[in-house]
């Protein structure tokens, strides 16, 4: 099995996200029992606190399923657990380094990477613009999806 864990910096907007748009797509694909996703944050800011409300809304508009979480911070040993590391950014980069000092594997990602184009996941608790957050998360789990299929 596969297993995805998805990091941004707080575990309530792009991480979760990703984690419940890719575990949709994963779904449809009829894949569920090969890969595993989950996701978590660089800081402790939001540990314990469910998915941002817009966020809801925002998967919600677009179909995808989620349920009730609470946010949890990445730890040295999910670099063991988990085949991908994926982040949305620099910011989540160097914080990361704080918990994960290196990537001996290779494991750490940017999502938008597996598109064939390096770039990053504005953080929409900044932007407040969670379509374009949702489109650029979706380009980049289908690409990951394809990937790993």
């Amino acid at each position: 099995m596969q297993k995805i864990l998805f990091i941004c910096h707080g575990n309530i907007c792009r991480s979760p996200m990703a984690e419940f748009i890719m575990a949709d797509l994963v779904a449809k694909a009829g894949l569920a029992g090969r890969i595993a996703v989950a996701s978590a944050a660089t800081s402790r800011e939001e540990i314990g606190n469910d998915m941002y409300p817009p966020a809801k809304r925002c998967l919600t508009a677009h179909g995808v399923p989620f349920t009730r979480r609470a946010a949890r911070q990445v730890t040295a040993a999910d670099y063991d657990a988990y085949d991908y590391l994926i982040i949305m950014d620099a910011l989540n980069r160097r914080n990361l380094s704080r918990i994960i000092p290196s990537d001996p594997a290779g494991k750490i990602h940017t999502l938008l990477s597996f598109t064939g184009r390096d770039g990053v996941i504005d953080d929409p608790w900044y932007t407040d613009d969670f379509e374009t957050a949702y489109r650029d998360i979706l380009r980049g789990c289908e690409a990951l999806l394809q990937r790993l299929t």
